[in-house]
């Protein structure tokens, strides 16, 4: 099944989506083809989700010759994907690729380096703006961030969307996540799906994946 529900998430295990995943991974990888390949596997995510989690329905068709039954995803008029400032930026733009209607929210959200981790592995985490659509109950809202580490910002993202709001399905859709951050991810918002495409070993002292990819948003904007 390319995606496979484990224990800690849903991983998302397309050979395409692994092959992009390891260019990104490398450090060998310069800023422009960096930046195409989180392009490039947000669109394959958003395939992988209509395909796996996104249901059908037969609908009536008349060809020029007959008529006939085909097939059509419901629901992709009720999409609304989040983009968590700045990595999730190139992310969003292949999901966009998959949901060309989706409507888009933005959240501009980021832990306090200079704090560090407490005692339980979170940082505190800045909420800077929101701009979010109106969203409904059939709502399948994507909340994008490439790197899942703590789960302390994606926890504070995913509480700003639920704050007035319960759609459908929630996801929380990340690249490479940590083991730490879906625990506490999964605790703080229960109601969303945790999906990913790798889950990686640890953090490290800093609160860094290892062994990761680095720093999505510096290696995609070129930023130090």
């Amino acid at each position: 099944m390319p995606i496979e529900d484990r224990d800690d998430a849903y991983v998302i295990t397309h050979s395409l989506a692994k092959h992009t995943l390891s260019d990104l991974r490398s450090a060998d990888t310069e800023q422009v083809a960096f930046r195409n390949g989180l392009v490039k596997l947000g669109r394959i995510c958003g395939y992988e989700i209509i395909d796996g989690m996104m249901d059908t329905e037969y609908v009536s068709i008349t060809t020029p010759l007959a008529d006939t039954t085909g097939e059509r995803v419901k629901g992709l008029d009720d999409v609304v994907i989040v983009n968590v400032l700045r990595a999730a930026t190139p992310f969003v733009e292949g999901l966009l690729k998959a949901f060309p209607q989706a409507r888009q929210g933005i959240v501009s959200a980021g832990r306090d380096e200079s704090a560090g981790m407490d005692a339980d592995g979170n940082f505190p985490i800045s909420v800077d703006y929101v701009k979010l659509p109106e969203l409904t109950p059939e709502d399948t809202v994507i909340v994008a961030d490439p790197m899942l580490a703590t789960g302390s910002t994606m926890a504070a993202v995913l509480e700003e969307v639920t704050a007035n709001a319960d759609p459908e399905r929630l996801l929380a859709l990340s690249a490479v996540s940590a083991p730490d951050g879906l625990v506490h991810v999964r605790e703080a918002v229960p109601s969303a799906d945790l999906l990913t495409v790798a889950v990686d070993e640890r953090l490290d002292d800093d609160g860094y994946i290892v062994p990761g990819l680095g720093d999505a948003g510096d290696r995609a904007f070129g930023t130090k």
